[in-house]
């Protein structure tokens, strides 16, 4: 029997006051898709850093292709093509740095799939990273994540921030990979969860709050970066209104005493 892609032992890592994952059983077999679902704090993204080595469990085991995640976590790394669900701020640095930065620590990746994959999804690399869109930063963790063609995906919330017609896109190439050969692991959030995660990393908007399923925030300027982080969510109602006079005075006031005193 072929060796599993991915395997999970009882795998725990505890925070404490019931937080965190406990006894994971899993198995994954070669060229498999599998769905990771559940609500924010079900331990989702606790279980892929234990995968990547990120993190250490607090009991159990994982292995990806009978490779110890705990002991060798650089061969790990090897075999896995890792999306995360934030992406990490790589300010000033251009894209194509940012690509060839990530494939230098690879050993080297094909240019050819590095333009294909940036075709496919209209992603510049001549741009800075800063001035990119929350799509366009999506964009560039799919093709870090695909780009040395891995033998195992691991994907947090990948279509996070992706309009619809990048999403169709993404799932295309996934179609492909699989049928290449390669296994494939995608996290998802249900409920609100999946707009929350897009909505906190979107420009100007802060105090993003989910009660159940209702969603709220405070918008600084353009409602553009809202209504581009909300593409793919189910929104069933969208409410909006101008602060009260209180409201504006008490953010001046904080905003102030934030500020640094002059010698």
């Amino acid at each position: 029997m072929a060796v599993a892609a991915l395997s999970t032992s009882r795998l725990t890592k505890d925070y404490g006051g019931g937080h965190g994952l406990f006894d994971l059983d899993l198995v994954i077999h070669p060229q498999q898709v599998f769905g990771y679902l559940g609500p924010n704090g079900a331990g989702k993204t606790t279980t892929i850093r234990c995968v990547m080595g990120m993190i250490r469990p607090t009991s159990g085991s994982a292995h990806v292709f009978g490779i110890d995640c705990m002991r060798d976590a650089v061969e790990v790394k090897k075999r896995v093509g890792y999306l995360p669900g934030d992406i990490p701020q790589f300010g000033g640095m251009t894209g194509k740095e940012i690509v060839a930065y990530f494939g230098r620590m690879r050993g080297g990746v094909d240019p050819k799939r590095v333009s294909g994959l940036c075709d496919r999804f209209d992603l510049d690399l001549g741009r800075r990273f800063r001035e990119y869109s929350s799509g366009n930063k999506q964009k560039l963790g799919i093709v870090l994540a695909f780009m040395h063609a891995p033998d195992l995906l691991i994907l947090d919330e990948p279509t996070s921030g992706l309009d619809p017609l990048n999403q169709q896109e993404f799932y295309r190439l996934l179609r492909e990979e699989r049928d290449s050969g390669a296994t494939v692991f995608l996290s998802f959030a249900d409920g609100s969860d999946i707009p929350e995660k897009a909505m906190r990393r979107a420009e100007g908007v802060t105090d993003v709050n989910v009660d159940d399923r209702i969603v709220t925030c405070t918008v600084h300027g353009s409602f553009a970066p809202l209504l581009d982080a909300l593409h793919g969510a189910e929104v069933t109602n969208l409410v909006s209104r101008e602060p009260s006079l209180e409201e504006m005075f008490l953010e001046y006031y904080r905003e102030r005493s934030e500020l640094p005193l002059l010698p």
